[in-house]
């Protein structure tokens, strides 16, 4: 299974926490060897000030339980700068109080504005030192405060202030708590999108961007929606998902597939998975390309019970199996009913990976839902198809949103000509080398 795992390709692009609970979940699927990750693991947090994990890890490791005089020393000098930095930001205190008492919030501004004129920079600078500091010791909930007043205070154009974003987002993420972390996300995107990074950059923020918001997006309502919308139409995104990390296509693949109401998607995404099949397939990839390319069912099946396994042992989609096993089988009793109007039972149930029995339920399910326009045979054992043509409304989304993406990619193309065209115009005029 470990052939199939991403979790090294992932972690490259999180922060050294976000991928503490990564590896945990590799613990508990025993996909490696269960010391040589606890001795990584160990690696890893050494270089946070989280002692008492470290701890933990050496506990789980059967090391001698006695602490070695350097983690002591650590400890202790952890709490002394911890005192240090707070000092610092003693100024800060009162106004943070102020801002979490409820009969304040309605003056919300006000108070900011008191904070730019009343406070040092140098204090603001403290506050995010600390915010920092306290994250690096697990500390999550008191780093989220001084980031927030941070973010407040801090001028868009200030050094700190994209390092108060990403920050604030992983704590968000570590903390669990998903509306707050997709507003964090959409306004990390902005920024990114609007400061003058050079090309690599931006490639690089986007990269990372594009990991830390698939940990967002599988745990969101919306997410399902906002990832195709941000993975597979913004193609500036898409270019770096093929670029930098064409793994990112397992997780595109998975949320089309779970979406119901995104099936127009599917020609879009299978125009990418073909493209970059040279650099990355795995069972997901390669069911979608089985059903909707080669038409293979044999094939899909097979892919089809690798995916589960595949499932179970990614972190970012566990949560998605029932969902998906339960689409994906649509998919190929969809497709294949396009092609036969007559099946039988026993044959879709060894296309489903199903029993006879189960299958049978399953499609007098769909039936009844309203969802398959068929009739079942149970002496014969058959299913009769009615004929099911695209709606006229359904032909006309699937050309308006042809049409919308390449308005933005020829949108794109226009306003890239007219940068490069307006800064070699611009070189003329100031040019000092």
């Amino acid at each position: 299974m470990a052939k199939f795992d991403l979790t090294a390709k992932n972690c490259q692009y999180l922060d050294r926490h976000l991928t503490f609970p990564l590896l945990e979940f590799l613990l508990q699927k025993n996909v490696y060897d269960q010391s040589s990750l606890l001795k990584f693991i160990l690696e890893t947090v050494s270089k946070t000030n989280m002692v008492d994990y470290t701890m933990d890890i050496r506990e789980r490791l059967t090391l001698e339980k006695t602490l070695p005089e350097e983690l002591n020393t650590r400890r202790a000098n952890v709490l002394v700068t911890l005192k240090e930095l707070q000092t610092e930001v003693a100024p800060l205190m009162k106004c943070m109080e102020e801002l979490k008492n409820p009969d304040t919030l309605k003056d919300s501004k006000s108070i900011i504005h008191s904070l730019q004129q009343q406070l040092d920079y140098d204090i603001i600078q403290s506050a995010q030192k600390l915010a920092k500091y306290l994250y690096e010791c697990g500390n999550y909930n008191d780093s989220l405060s001084y980031l927030y007043i941070c973010m407040l205070v801090m001028e868009p154009n200030d050094k700190n202030y994209l390092g108060v974003l990403w920050g604030k987002l992983a704590v968000e993420i570590l903390t669990l708590n998903w509306p707050t972390a997709l507003e964090d996300l959409t306004r990390l995107r902005d920024f990114i999108e609007n400061y003058n990074f050079s090309p690599i950059q931006v490639l690089q923020q986007r990269t990372w961007l594009i990991h830390w918001s698939v940990l967002v997006f599988f745990n969101h309502a919306k997410g399902r929606d906002l990832i195709i919308d941000m993975f597979l139409y913004k193609p500036q995104y898409l270019n770096a998902i093929q670029t930098m990390c064409p793994h990112i296509l397992r997780y595109l693949a998975t949320a089309v597939i779970i979406n119901r109401g995104r099936r127009n998607a599917l020609k879009d995404l299978i125009k990418v998975i073909q493209q970059e099949s040279y650099t990355y397939r795995d069972p997901i990839t390669e069911f979608l390309e089985h059903l909707y390319v080669n038409f293979d069912f044999e094939g899909a099946r097979k892919k089809l019970h690798e995916c589960q396994t595949v499932i179970i042992n990614d972190f970012f989609i566990i949560g998605c199996l029932d969902e998906f096993i339960e689409n994906a089988r649509l998919m190929i009793f969809e497709t294949f009913c396009r092609i036969h109007q007559c099946i039988t039972i026993g044959m879709l149930a060894d296309k489903l990976n199903m029993k006879p029995d189960e299958a049978e339920c399953w499609i007098v399910n769909l039936i009844r839902n309203a969802r398959l326009d068929a009739k079942i045979d149970s002496k014969l054992g058959h299913v009769v198809m009615g004929t099911q043509p695209l709606s006229p409304y359904q032909q006309l989304v699937e050309k308006i949103d042809s049409l919308s993406v390449r308005s933005e990619a020829l949108t794109l193309l226009v306003e890239r000509k007219h940068k490069a065209k307006t800064q070699e115009s611009g070189e003329g005029h100031w040019k000092y080398y």
